[in-house]
């Protein structure tokens, strides 16, 4: 591989870059996890990931990567045998339908085609079927970070509603929380799922659970074997501040700075910069004559846009090149989509310039590989940004 000079370009959809601020946080000395010091930053980060999650539900925070908190959801609400409906609109949809299956869950796993969020149609079929209530749960991904797609949790909320279903509400939220506007309390979600790596601008470690008294009420009554991810252990620390076991005390202190960042941004305003830079990358795949894997321009992601290759080349040769020769990370396709898209991170800590310059070393990296693109896709981002500053 070349020695290249110059600043990397992060962008796949997590982890992110982590800023400056967050990385000075991370320095701090480590201190003692039962100081009374640990336990006031422990409650200020619990509050704060309350604040950007639009929650007053608790936080049970686990060191872990976004695939432990997945885990967490499970066997604290579950237990083998119950039925719960999961939609397919993605690789990460589909690794947490094998995960609820390794633990005999009966899921109905509505089939989807990877372009579209979940179906607000079959939903209701599948609940007015449901005349003994034996639904358990519905888990959804809300932004499926394979695909650039985004699902609405607000329809599924009323849908479930208008059915009268009692059925848990579970969310994953890991390439959305902090990038696309997320209202635990208003969408009366059960469970939140969520990790520290993407929106929240820090590197991964920190995966949690934000849990409605519904779910901890159906975690009395959950059977699935649980140790490290017992939601009892954890209500205990989200009262007293304090971990039954070594909690990441460093990456508290900068996920406490991720969330004040966010928060004096304020979150319209975080929202607002995504869908510009969101919509800023769009118009250049449009540009370069690609096409968008996402098919419904109502469900486009904020935090990435995952793009087909034309026949004939593939996605994995053109990430490696970019990687090689011209300093840019892209993420690659995954599962079914290997080697036929290339997904374009936008989340976290990222302004116009930054977005400008993997635009244009995507589009170096296309031209070294001869894709056929047409020549205006840089320029019809920076026409966008410049009226939507």
């Amino acid at each position: 591989m070349e020695s290249l000079t110059g600043r990397h370009f992060l962008q796949i959809p997590g982890p992110t870059n982590v800023p400056d601020r967050v990385l000075s946080a991370l320095a701090h000395p480590t201190i003692d996890h039962r100081s009374q010091e640990f336990q006031r930053l422990s409650h200020e980060v619990m509050e704060g990931v309350k604040r950007v999650a639009q929650a007053s539900d608790p936080v049970f925070i686990f060191p872990s990567s976004g695939t432990g908190a997945w885990e967490a959801a499970l066997v604290n609400t579950l237990s083998s045998g119950d039925r719960v409906v999961m939609f397919e609109t993605g690789h990460f949809a589909t690794l947490w339908y094998k995960m609820a299956r390794r633990w005999n869950i009966q899921v109905e796993f509505v089939p989807g085609d990877w372009r579209h969020g979940a179906s607000i149609t079959a939903l209701e079929e599948i609940l007015h079927r449901d005349t003994n209530r034996q639904i358990r749960a519905v888990m959804v991904v809300h932004n499926e970070t394979s695909t650039g797609v985004c699902s609405s949790i607000g329809a599924i909320r009323q849908v479930m509603n208008a059915a009268g279903h009692p059925a848990l509400l579970m969310v994953d939220t890991i390439s959305s929380l902090g990038s696309i506007d997320y209202r635990h309390d208003e969408w009366e979600v059960d469970v939140t799922i969520g990790c520290s790596q993407k929106g929240l601008m820090l590197p991964p470690g920190i995966g949690f659970n934000i849990v409605s008294q519904k779910a901890w009420q159906a975690s009395s009554s959950a059977h699935l074997p649980k140790s490290y991810w017992d939601w009892q252990a954890m209500r205990t620390t989200e009262q007293t501040g304090f971990f039954p076991y070594t909690p990441p005390t460093n990456l508290f202190y900068g996920l406490r700075e991720s969330t004040r960042m966010l928060l004096e941004e304020g979150l319209p305003r975080v929202f607002a910069r995504h869908a510009r830079l969101a919509e800023a990358t769009r118009r250049a795949v449009v540009g370069w004559g690609l096409e968008l894997l996402c098919a419904n321009a109502g469900e486009y992601s904020q935090s990435l846009t995952a793009v087909i290759m034309p026949g004939g080349h593939d996605s994995t040769a053109l990430c490696q090149l970019a990687a090689e020769k011209f300093n840019l990370s892209l993420g690659q396709g995954l599962g079914k989509l290997q080697g036929r898209v290339f997904r374009i991170g936008h989340l976290g800590d990222l302004n116009e310039l930054m977005l400008l310059g993997a635009l244009g070393g995507l589009e170096l990296a296309m031209r070294r590989a001869n894709i056929p693109i047409r020549p205006t896709g840089v320029h019809d981002a920076i026409d966008y940004l410049a009226k939507n500053v």
